[in-house]
């Protein structure tokens, strides 16, 4: 990388921009003047070309505010309601503050389910790329009103990098409270560790580095930002993670200053891999032996019957399962061609086997190799 700048991101032409609870908010009041710097420069950037989404958060905590709370709500009915009351006052700022810039923005509320069926996946991404077409900005947030732990992503970072993949950006840029990625974990009361210029590949030493609690308003930490910044990169974008308190922070990143950490691009799995891997909720178990292992691994074969020792779950037709091996580690995930108790049926056995046991063939692969992702070794 040059010592004059990140060539990376000055080039970036869509882009993502998430922003959490902690830049947003203080004890749980939204701060306007934030608003204010986020609508300018993402309106900058919409003027130089360039396609930009916003994932924020805020609704909790605006709406705990707004209800006098001190906390961001006990139990998930509490979430939900104080999310429905937050929601329309961010909506709202954001809106105000685009307007003066002459700059309309979209609303998009989801959950994961919404995007786990393949046809709603494609319906959103049409509307993402209708919505950059027309010029406007959508800002999108996790529907938390009707969200539960089973259906949703578990916090906005996963889900920008969900958006990363939606819209085929290129860049993610994470707007947060500290300044960047450190060496190693702060320790209150001790100096603070050297910060990190660029991460090349994201190793289990720099997921370690990253464990910590999150705030109190928000579901995220250091963690799930690393995790956000991989799942982009498998998608062929770049991330920074920032300091969202610099009122400039969004221009100098696409200005390609080197501010913030930037964690690079990873060889790029195909949109529809990027689904299976990281949208799509598993809803059952297939274990392998080590010959499946082997071709599924080595020889870049589809899974079929003859190498399935266990079934686990139950799942239909079109469910992504989890292929797993000998010693419980997830190898592959994909699509399956047949429900689980008509996999219990037939597993262990040859092709030429199916028909006769089932009185019916959806083909002789379990999970087809176009409907599977291989995971990291």
């Amino acid at each position: 990388m040059s010592a004059a700048g990140r060539p990376i991101t000055r080039s970036a032409r869509r882009i993502v921009v998430k922003v959490g609870s902690s830049t947003l908010t203080r004890d749980g009041e939204l701060r306007k003047r934030v608003f204010t710097n986020l609508a300018r420069q993402i309106s900058q950037l919409c003027e130089q070309g360039r396609d930009v989404v916003l994932v924020t958060s805020g609704a909790i905590a605006a709406g705990s505010h707004e209800l006098g709370w001190d906390h961001p709500g006990r139990s998930i009915p509490e979430k939900q309601a104080a999310a429905a009351v937050g929601q329309i006052g961010l909506l709202e700022l954001y809106r105000r503050r685009f307007a003066t810039h002459q700059r309309t923005v979209a609303q998009v509320l989801l959950t994961r389910s919404g995007l786990q069926d393949r046809e709603r996946f494609l319906n959103a991404r049409h509307t993402f790329l209708e919505l950059l077409k027309l010029g406007v900005v959508p800002i999108v947030n996790e529907n938390d009103t009707v969200a539960t732990e089973e259906i949703r992503f578990g916090d906005n970072d996963d889900l920008s990098a969900t958006i990363v993949n939606l819209i085929g950006a290129d860049l993610l840029i994470i707007l947060t409270d500290v300044d960047g990625f450190h060496e190693h974990k702060p320790v209150p009361g001790q100096p603070m560790p050297p910060l990190v210029d660029v991460v090349e590949k994201i190793t289990p030493e720099i997921e370690r580095a990253a464990e910590g609690s999150a705030s109190e308003f928000g579901r995220g930490g250091m963690i799930t930002k690393v995790r956000a910044a991989r799942t982009a990169a498998l998608s062929g974008a770049a991330t920074v993670l920032c300091n969202g308190k610099d009122r400039e922070i969004i221009t100098k990143v696409c200005s390609g200053d080197r501010v913030g950490t930037l964690f690079l691009p990873a060889e790029r799995l195909n949109s529809r891999k990027h689904w299976l891997a990281f949208t799509t909720r598993t809803r059952g178990e297939l274990i392998v032996d080590a010959g499946a292992v082997r071709a599924l691994r080595d020889k870049g074969k589809s899974l079929l019957p003859a190498g399935i020792v266990e079934v686990r779950g139950k799942f239909r037709v079109g469910d992504s399962v989890s292929c797993v091996d000998p010693e419980g580690r997830e190898i592959a995930r994909g699509l399956a061609a047949y429900d689980a108790d008509d996999v219990r049926r037939i597993q262990g056995a040859g092709t030429q086997q199916i028909a006769r046991v089932l009185g019916y063939s959806n083909g002789n692969a379990v999970i087809h190799r176009d409907d599977m992702v291989l995971l990291a070794r």
